[in-house]
């Protein structure tokens, strides 16, 4: 309760609407919200309407760089994509995809002791695990995915979703 409280204090503080979904420790199968609720970089996605997945994996390299693989995607607006997220790390990390905005914004949160989560746009994964966000690409822009675990985003763990 604490942290859902947080979440809708910050929230109203930012002046934007509380995700539905947001709970405590993820557990890295990508929840799914079912009530579709819109946000800039488009709606959570349905399974049965998936034009094309795309993995993207997530680790730290020898030289203490945190990355995805690949750090940027592009898809067409109204495209429905799988995004199978794999992290072949050592640490925890996490997937988010929504406007840098918003991510700097949780971003800041998350070093306030906010919990990792999973959101329709979001999964967090141990070390080996696999997860998804399947994600209907409903509004052209620019948009980031990123690692918003404090000092992830500053070790380069973030990249670019361009929609046409």
């Amino acid at each position: 309760m604490k942290k859902l409280f947080l979440s809708a204090a910050l929230a109203v503080l930012a002046g934007t609407p509380v995700l539905a979904g947001v709970s405590g420790h993820g557990d890295g199968h990508g929840a799914h919200s079912s009530h579709g609720e819109q946000m800039a970089a488009g709606v959570p996605g349905k399974l049965s309407e998936v034009s094309r997945t795309v993995k993207v994996a997530m680790e730290e390299t020898d030289d203490g760089d945190m990355i995805f693989t690949p750090s940027a995607m592009e898809f067409k607006q109204g495209e429905t994509i799988r995004i199978m997220v794999v992290n072949e790390g050592e640490l925890d990390h996490e997937f988010v995809l929504d406007t840098p905005e918003r991510n700097a914004m949780h971003k800041q949160a998350m070093a306030g002791g906010m919990e990792q989560h999973n959101t329709p746009n979001a999964v967090t994964l141990a070390p080996g695990k696999r997860g998804e966000v399947i994600w209907n690409f409903s509004n052209g822009g620019t948009f980031e995915f990123a690692c918003l675990i404090p000092g992830h985003y500053e070790s380069g763990m973030y990249g670019q979703v361009t929609v046409q």
